[in-house]
């Protein structure tokens, strides 16, 4: 029903958005990488601002790969303005070291450069998995979000958005984008800069035969991962009009579909629950919300019917 749970492997725990002193983070990249290692992570993206000011970064981690940990080249990349002035921030986990930089000088649009949809095209031809960055943060219109055709995802959850200014979000951008039929998945990440309690907040599980670089990328664009700030998803699946979900234990889960329509099942410590479909018969996508007893979430690519 959804590569996640049907694909062949098992889940790596990753981090797809942060940043070290090659931007504007406070750690260097060894020491982000040794603190990810340490809280247990199979892999990491260093995301650093692919900006002039920072000399264009895309971090060679390769060397920090090893022992059952793993790293995934790439960068926070930026150019054009967005419909408030603001200059576009778009992740692309998997650049190659040598991605043509934009004529992005500082974190301020200028004149001739890419726009923002320019840019995350030219990424993902390069091989890049790309999502649209913190929406809420951004202030993202949904005119911007049309604009970027080549994503793969929206940035649902934000963990230093959240510890920053309490705007993790992108689910209400995500869920208008699948009612015009935009086939997205969705992330959640650190965008840890450790200048504040940013980091090990937001992570995603990865379905994938082996933790390399290559699979891992292979399994995001295909969608078999999952998005997580605590609890587990271990299966979803659908006959007829009900739905299953197994996953760690659990306080609530809820369904979610087009516009208004949604059904939770609540009860203490639940692994598994089955809720029926009907109020959701009419959307052609749902997703899955599994919340903890601490308020932790865990959500589900959507699952297009």
């Amino acid at each position: 029903m959804t590569p996640a749970f049907t694909n062949p492997g098992r889940f790596w725990r990753g981090n797809l958005h942060t940043h070290s002193t090659r931007s504007d983070g406070v750690l260097p990249p060894e020491e982000v990488l040794r603190r990810y290692r340490a809280e247990g992570y199979d892999f990491v993206a260093l995301t650093d601002h692919f900006v002039g000011v920072y000399g264009y970064p895309i971090v060679d981690t390769t060397p920090y790969r090893g022992n059952g940990f793993t790293t995934i080249l790439g960068a926070e990349v930026h150019s054009g303005a967005m419909a408030n002035g603001e200059l576009w921030h778009i992740l692309a986990v998997g650049l190659p070291l040598d991605f043509a930089p934009s004529n992005s000088p500082h974190f301020r649009p200028v004149a001739d450069q890419e726009t923002g949809a320019e840019l995350a095209q030219r990424a993902r031809d390069a091989g890049a998995y790309v999502a649209i960055a913190h929406p809420e943060w951004s202030g993202l219109t949904m005119e911007d979000a049309r604009a970027i055709d080549a994503a793969h995802a929206v940035e649902v959850y934000n963990h230093g958005c959240a510890t920053g200014c309490d705007r993790p979000h992108g689910f209400h951008t995500l869920d208008l984008l699948l009612t015009e039929g935009r086939r997205l998945d969705l992330i959640a990440t650190d965008d840890a800069h450790f200048s504040e309690p940013d980091h090990f907040g937001g992570w995603v599980m990865v379905k994938a035969e082996e933790n390399t670089p290559e699979a891992l990328l292979a399994a995001l664009k295909a969608g078999a991962h999952y998005s997580s700030t605590g609890p587990e998803l271990r299966g979803i699946e659908i006959e007829g009009r009900t739905l299953r979900v197994q996953c760690s234990a659990v306080a609530a889960i809820i369904v979610q579909g087009q516009g208004s329509a949604a059904v939770a099942l609540h009860g203490n410590s639940m692994t598994q629950g089955e809720l029926r479909l009907d109020r959701l018969e009419a959307s052609p996508w749902l997703r899955v919300t599994v919340i903890d007893r601490a308020g932790k979430r865990a959500w589900s690519n959507p699952i297009w019917r």
